[in-house]
């Protein structure tokens, strides 16, 4: 019923060490900030803003941290003319990138992560050169229960894309649009939802030999490090 099952493996994580707490903290800063400059400080009529203070708590990020981000975008403080882009592009072993930021200077951004690509053999290309392998999508990540078929039976039934029962809980994959509609659906059936983000999923996956993925995998971590970088998604 899942269909494709790799898809909960496209975005590239690390975990939150000591020493890269307060980058992640930084760049959650930037993500809330943003999200409440463009849909407002009200978190139950700003669905993305929800999104990512949701993604704040789990990471432990301070209460105080994350009421001073909402105040920055809200104009009560100077939110240093925040803005979102997405680059394309082509890394190692010809993978396709698709790169979301938040940075107060797009030129900045996109000459450090040109450079990350190019060291990478890689290149960035133009809006759209990559991102017709990819579809925006809702991913949503419920508790299991104990009966794991009749609740898998009870998601489908919402109309969503692929469920898929894992370790970790049920992923759940929902068209983009749809995201804040079925977590709703999802809390009222009474379900604990443990995450829920917006991603890139890749219309088609490639495969690599043990040591492009290596290689791959540092060159991900060396372009996630960037400042500005807030996700990054692949079709590997």
């Amino acid at each position: 019923m899942s269909g494709h099952s790799k898809w909960s493996t496209i975005k590239h994580k690390k975990a939150a060490t000591d020493s890269k707490r307060g980058q992640i903290f930084t760049k959650l800063g930037r993500a809330i900030t943003i999200a409440a400059k463009e849909g407002g400080a009200d978190p139950d009529s700003n669905f993305k803003l929800r999104l990512v203070m949701d993604k704040a708590r789990e990471a432990n990020m301070p209460k105080v941290n994350i009421e001073r981000a909402i105040e920055k975008g809200s104009g009560q403080g100077s939110e240093g003319n925040l803005e979102t882009a997405v680059y394309e592009g082509f890394g190692p072993s010809q993978v396709a990138v698709m790169v979301e930021v938040v940075t107060d200077n797009k030129n900045r951004a996109a000459a450090e992560i040109k450079k990350v690509f190019e060291r990478g053999g890689g290149h960035l290309g133009q809006p759209g050169s990559v991102g017709y392998l990819f579809h925006k999508k809702g991913l949503l990540v419920v508790n299991q229960e104990a009966d794991a078929d009749n609740q898998v039976l009870k998601i489908i039934d919402l109309g969503v894309d692929e469920v898929e029962p894992k370790a970790s809980g049920v992923e759940i994959l929902v068209p983009g649009a749809e995201l804040a509609q079925i977590r709703g659906q999802l809390n009222n059936l009474g379900y604990s939802i443990k995450s829920a983000e917006l991603i890139y999923k890749p219309t088609a996956l490639i495969t690599l030999t043990s040591e492009q993925e290596a290689k791959l995998t540092d060159w991900l971590d060396t372009l996630e490090e960037l400042d500005d970088v807030q996700a990054v998604y692949t079709n590997w």
